[in-house]
C-alpha cells in the first residue's frame, strides 16, 4: 500500500482504549469472583487472541456490543486445562501475563503462538517461575510452553531487563504464593505499572515504589467496572505526523497518560514540539486527558537507558521524527527493541534509511542524523510488525514521494482502523 506525501494534519481524533489494561482487564476479570465489565474496548488482533485464550480456559466471555464486554470470573484458580495447547496468536503481553496466572492452577498447560511471537525469549518468564516453583518448559527458550502448576514461594526479583510484561508475570504469579511479600526489582525508569494499579482496585495488597513492586499473596479478587482511555501508543503516529508537517493542528481525545507511557511527549517536547495537554482527569483510575500538537523546528537530542521504558514502543516514531531535526540524535540502552515483534533496531534502520534518511545502527539503538528536507521516499517493510507499519505510514505522508508499505495489514494487530482514521485528518 502507498502512503501518499501529505500538508498537514488537521482535526480531531479519539484512539481505541488502551490495548495493555484491555489485556489485563480481561485477564484479572477470569479470575476475580464475579462479573467484570469492560468499556471502551479497543479490538484487535490481540485483544481477540485473548478473548479466544480465556474461553478455551472455560471463562464465558460476553460481547454485549463492539466496546463492551462482561468477564464472568472463574475465580483465583478457576482455569481449567483445555484439551489442547492455549494460542496466544501474536500477543506477547497475554502470553507472558497468562503463564504468571496458570503457574497457580491445577493441571498443564501449553501456550503456543505465531511465528513472531514463537521467536521471542520466553526464559525470561521461565526462569523466575521456575524460581517461585512452578515446573516450566521452554522450547529452546521460546513457545511452545508448557505450565504445570504447583506450590509457589514468594521470591525476590531483579529484573535483568526493563520489562512490564516479566514483572506483572511475577506478580501475578505472586497472588498464589504461600505467604509474601513477592518483589521486583526494577533498574532505572519504572515500567508500565498497570498491573499493580488493576490488582489494587481488586483488592490484592500491592506496594509500589519507583525501584520496587511489592504483592501478597490472597484468597480472592473482587470484580471490576473497567472504562478505558485511549492507547498512546496508537495516538503516538498521529502526534509525530503532526509534529512533523507545517500547518498541522491536532487533538487527541481521552487518550490515557500515565506516565510510565508517555516518555514520547517528554522527549517532543525536548526536542521543541509544541505539546499542549488540557482537560486532564482520570479513567479507570488511570490519569487520561486531552492532547494537542502543532509543529515546530526540532533540534536534536539524546535518549539513554534511563528513559528507554517510557517510550520503547514509540522509539521507532522518535526514529522518523529524528530526521527532521537540526543536528545527531543518539538512542541508546534500548537493545530490548530486539526482542519485540521484529528486530526493530534493525527494520527501523534498514527501513528508514531505504527511503532516505540517514541513520546509523547501533548495538543498543541508533544515532539519526536530521536533514534541512522531508525524506526521498520509497519502499518500507512491516515485517509482519504492526509498529513498523504504522511508521510506514508516517513516513510517507512526510516524504517528498511517498512510501510503499509492505504488509501494511499489520497494523490490524493492535489498530485496525488507524489507517482510515489517519487519512480522515490528512490534508494534502
Amino acid at each position: 500500500m502507498k502512503v501518499q506525501p501529505a500538508a498537514a494534519i488537521v482535526g480531531d481524533v479519539a484512539v481505541p482504549g488502551v490495548k495493555s489494561i484491555a489485556h489485563r482487564a480481561l485477564l484479572l476479570g477470569a479470575i476475580a469472583d464475579g462479573e467484570t465489565t469492560i468499556a471502551n474496548f479497543g479490538r484487535s488482533g490481540d485483544t481477540e487472541s485473548t478473548i479466544g485464550a480465556l474461553r478455551a480456559l472455560g471463562v464465558e466471555i460476553d460481547e454485549d456490543a463492539d466496546d463492551r464486554l462482561r468477564v464472568h470470573g472463574a475465580g483465583l484458580r478457576g482455569l481449567r486445562a483445555p484439551a489442547g495447547p492455549v494460542d496466544c496468536g501474536n500477543a506477547g503481553t497475554l502470553f507472558r501475563l497468562l503463564a504468571g496466572i496458570l503457574a497457580g492452577q491445577e493441571g498443564e498447560f501449553t501456550l503456543v503462538g505465531d511465528a513472531s511471537l514463537s521467536a521471542r525469549p520466553m526464559e525470561r518468564i521461565a526462569e523466575p517461575l521456575r524460581h517461585m516453583g512452578a515446573h516450566v518448559q521452554t522450547t529452546d527458550g521460546h513457545a511452545p510452553l508448557t505450565i504445570r502448576g504447583g506450590p509457589l514461594e514468594p521470591i525476590r526479583y531483579e529484573l535483568p531487563v526493563a520489562s512490564a510484561q516479566v514483572k506483572s508475570c511475577v506478580l501475578l504469579a505472586g497472588l498464589y504464593a504461600a505467604d509474601g511479600p513477592t518483589v521486583v526489582v526494577e533498574k532505572g525508569m519504572p515500567t508500565r505499572d498497570h498491573t499493580e494499579r488493576m490488582l489494587r482496585a481488586m483488592g490484592a495488597h500491592v506496594q509500589s515504589s519507583p525501584r520496587e513492586a511489592r504483592v501478597w499473596p490472597t484468597n480472592r479478587l473482587a470484580p471490576l467496572e473497567v472504562d478505558m482511555a485511549g492507547d498512546f501508543s496508537a495516538a503516538a503516529p498521529f502526534l509525530v505526523a503532526a509534529a512533523l508537517l507545517s500547518g498541522s493542528e491536532l487533538r487527541v481525545h481521552g487518550v490515557n497518560l500515565n506516565p510510565t507511557r508517555t516518555g514520547l511527549l517528554d522527549v517532543l517536547e525536548r526536542m521543541g514540539a509544541r505539546v499542549t495537554i488540557f482537560n486532564r482527569h482520570d479513567v479507570g483510575g488511570e490519569p487520561a486527558g486531552d492532547v494537542e500538537m502543532r509543529p515546530a523546528e526540532l533540534v536534536a537530542t539524546e535518549v539513554g537507558a534511563q528513559e528507554v521504558p517510557s517510550l520503547i514502543d514509540e522509539l521507532p516514531l522518535l526514529a522518523l521524527a529524528a530526521t527532521h531535526a537540526r543536528g545527531t540524535t543518539r538512542v541508546s540502552g534500548a537493545e530490548e527493541l530486539r526482542a519485540k515483534e521484529a528486530d526493530r533496531i534493525s527494520h527501523v534502520v534498514d527501513g528508514l534509511r531505504a527511503v532516505g534518511a540517514r541513520i546509523t545502527e547501533r548495538p543498543d539503538g541508533f544515532d539519526v542524523t536530521g536533514v534541512p528536507q522531508r525524506l526521498r521516499g520509497g519502499r518500507l517493510g512491516a515485517h509482519g510488525d504492526h509498529r513498523l507499519a504504522m511508521l510506514g505510514a508516517v513516513a510517507g505522508l512526510v516524504s517528498q514521494q511517498g512510501v510503499d508499505v509492505e504488509g501494511a495489514e499489520a497494523v490490524a494487530i493492535s489498530f485496525p482502523g488507524f489507517l482510515e482514521l489517519l487519512e480522515s485528518v490528512t490534508r494534502r
